[in-house]
């Protein structure tokens, strides 16, 4: 079957050829051959992935299109648009994985005959592996009464039998819940029998899980505003703290990270919802694609039409969406889960918390990421009040800044039990973890974070209290918290971190400064002196371009994955002058590693910068919206490569102007053509104004550090005014 329906935008042709957008649209003006759009926009075309592939061959532009970028662009230009292709794909790779002598069999044969033969397939592999799995051409009668199939089973630990479902009658939904997947006919298969293929060769090079990590990281990374996700590190915190149950539920699964970070014992049982179909199939492949226990899965408004009313699960982690206001309070008035009273309709978050207590069983444990204005809106305090008299409320964690969306607020994680016992005298653990803050824009430092808040939670939740830490964690009795405000914001119940050196950390940093400064004084620019003009002749030129042609240099761009907790070089690090500090989603896609004398530029924002790798930034995975340009030492100097790429000039004749954003043609860029030795000459007065730059840069944050710390200790009364 001819693949004509895949369509690809020109970023994705960039993408295939290995080349900038702008060389794309020179291609169309210049080549009367060039194939012509086939649907998209005016000022965004797509075009026919096939004829596209044929033209770059035909011109010598594409030697071969790379196996991952080809399924990739099939997703993507997928006719029925590109979930529906990943949960094709999805399905066909846990055939891969579960049974693959089936899937070479039904494979063997023409396209026709693998999308009549794969529905029967995949309902063999779906219907035990995520039960209630909708099948083509029967009619599911539990949805008749808005109730999933897994509804009527409710799970239970081997050690402590479920408590029995309390009878209580339910809100009636606006929109009954729904399985997250049905098997799709052979109709609906035939036009991703292609896509298919092609991610049956992609898994048998990098296995059929890893293989839907990568598309579905793509897929996540190409839409950043459509999806809210979950950060690995803090999903694997979460499910830490909630130990080793055996029942788990999520009810705004999302993309699954939470349930993903505890699936890995076949004894586990994993109930997901989202109100989102097609996240909630995403999820549910996902998951079968990572552990061997059943997924129950459904998609449906979790608080108007709960799909799991029966169960009582051991422990219930959660991300719920925050600040909505069309959450149901005008139809759930008397609905049984609000045990702790009825939310207020600004307090959607709390009608999430009092969800997770209703579906656990006595004794079990919730985890919610919370806004940190839940701890401490007025319209909540008597809700709050309740949790924390019948002890239900167990710890409010400060996480710091960049932990999760969005990335500027500190959130906060509620770890809430369902009372199966009434306390003498509850306390509440507070922990504040906001010290774990990265400097710019990387992500905390989660082993310190990981570190504080479980220790304080494994001796809270062991010992019934922590020893205080000022600054960092406290357990408080519940009766110090009901005042009138009920705030439970952990920096403000807990006492100041003590400095007892403050004075002499401050003098340490005015040493280093007054050093910085007699070093950049040292490191200044000599005066600059006129060439006289009859040597001022213009050299001759080339580009970034025809250099790479000619093979002296190397030219690569930043990848959309990566291995997990390698540290990445982003373009905010390229323009600030820092340490790598960002994370790409983890994927099994190849990453772009930088080496010493590599130089790096980043391609949006206008900026003439352009950044030579050393020994400290090696290894560092090569982030997006970089290109790095690895020179021939024989042909090239690093240093000589990377000053007159820095040319204000230079840039804006490589750069394309869009109404927000301004993008570089790192091919266009020119520097003159000259012998090594001269090369050498420019490269050494290159690298002492880079020395020069960063002596500044020091100086820069040194002098902040000082203010911030003179301000900070004449405030709290730890240095004297005098």
């Amino acid at each position: 079957m001819q693949d004509n329906a895949t369509e690809v935008t020109a970023a994705g042709i960039a993408r295939l050829a290995g080349v900038g957008r702008a060389a794309v649209s020179n291609w169309r003006r210049r080549h009367a051959d060039f194939p012509r759009p086939v649907g998209g926009t005016e000022t965004s075309p797509a075009f026919a992935l096939a004829e596209v592939e044929e033209w770059l061959r035909r011109h010598h532009k594409l030697a071969e299109v790379p196996l991952k970028e080809r399924v990739w662009q099939q997703l993507a230009g997928h006719p029925d648009g590109p979930v529906t292709a990943l949960v094709h794909a999805g399905c066909a790779l846990l055939l891969i994985h579960d049974r693959p002598p089936v899937w070479l069999d039904i494979s063997s044969g023409t396209d026709e005959r693998l999308a009549a033969l794969l529905p029967t397939a995949l309902d063999e592999v779906l219907t035990p592996r995520v039960p209630g799995t909708a099948r083509p051409g029967r009619t599911d009668r539990s949805r008749v009464n808005g109730q999933h199939p897994v509804n009527t089973q409710p799970a239970a630990t081997p050690a402590t039998p479920a408590t029995p479902a309390t009878p209580a009658t339910p809100a009636t939904p606006t929109t009954p819940p729904t399985p997250a997947l049905a098997i799709p006919t052979a109709p609906r298969l035939l036009p991703s029998v292609p896509l298919l293929r092609g991610v049956a060769e992609l898994a048998a090079d990098r296995g059929a899980r890893p293989t839907f990590e990568f598309l579905l990281g793509r897929h996540l990374d190409a839409n950043p505003r459509q999806y809210t996700l979950t950060p690995p590190d803090l999903a694997g915190l979460m499910a830490a703290l909630v130990g080793t149950p055996a029942t788990v539920l999520d009810p705004s699964c999302g993309t699954g990270a939470l349930l993903r970070a505890v699936a890995d014992s076949p004894d586990r049982r994993l109930h997901a919802q989202d109100s989102s179909p097609e996240l909630a199939a995403l999820t549910a492949l996902r998951l079968a694609l990572h552990t061997r226990a059943p997924v129950h899965a459904a998609a449906g408004d979790t608080l108007r039409a709960d799909a799991y009313p029966g169960l009582r699960a051991d422990a219930v982690l959660c991300h719920p969406p925050f600040n909505e206001r069309n959450w149901g309070h005008d139809d759930l008035a008397y609905d049984p889960r609000w045990e702790y009273g009825f939310p207020a309709r600004t307090e959607s978050e709390l009608a999430w918390v009092q969800h997770a207590l209703a579906r656990l069983r006595d004794g079990g444990t919730a985890v919610l990421l919370m806004p940190p204005a839940v701890a401490s809106r007025r319209s909540g305090r008597r809700i709050r009040a309740d949790l924390l008299r019948r002890g239900a409320l167990r710890a409010v964690v400060a996480l710091p800044a960049g932990a999760a969306p969005p990335y500027s607020v500190p959130l906060h994680l509620w770890v809430l039990r369902r009372p199966d016992r009434t306390h003498a005298q509850p306390e509440l653990l507070l922990v504040d973890a906001g010290r774990f803050t990265a400097e710019g824009r990387g992500g905390p430092d989660w082993p310190g974070v990981r570190e504080t808040v479980l220790d304080a939670w494994g001796a809270f939740d062991r010992d019934g209290g922590v020893e205080e830490r000022p600054g960092v964690a406290r357990s408080v009795p519940v009766i110090e918290l009901l005042d009138d405000d009920v705030d439970l914001t952990p920096a403000r119940r807990l006492p100041p971190p003590t400095d007892t050196d403050g004075a002499g950390r401050l003098a340490d940093v005015r040493a280093r400064l007054d050093e910085t400064l007699r070093l950049t004084a040292e490191l200044a620019p000599p005066p600059a002196e006129p060439v006289p003009s009859a040597a001022s002749g213009r050299l001759p030129l080339t580009t970034v371009g025809e250099l790479a042609r000619a093979g002296a240099l190397v030219m690569r761009t930043g990848g959309h994955g990566g291995r997990a907790r390698v540290p990445v070089l982003t373009d905010h690090d390229v323009l600030a002058g820092t340490a790598p500090s960002g994370t790409l989603p983890e994927s099994e896609e190849e990453p772009v590693l930088t080496e010493p004398g590599d130089v790096v530029l980043p391609v949006l924002g206008g900026g003439a910068v352009a950044r030579v790798v050393d020994d400290a930034t090696a290894g560092a995975v090569l982030g997006r919206n970089l290109v790095l340009l690895r020179p021939d030492p024989a042909a090239l100097d690093a240093w000589f490569l990377a000053g007159f790429l820095r040319g204000t000039a230079n840039h804006r004749q490589a750069s394309s102007y869009a109404s927000t954003a301004t993008r570089l043609d790192v091919r266009r860029l020119q520097l003159p053509r000259l012998a090594p030795d001269e090369q050498r000459r420019y490269g050494e007065r290159f690298h002492a104004l880079d020395a020069f730059e960063r002596a500044l840069r020091e100086a820069g944050r040194l002098g902040e550090q000082l203010v911030r710390g003179m301000y900070d200790g004449l405030t709290d009364g730890t240095i004297a005014p005098d």
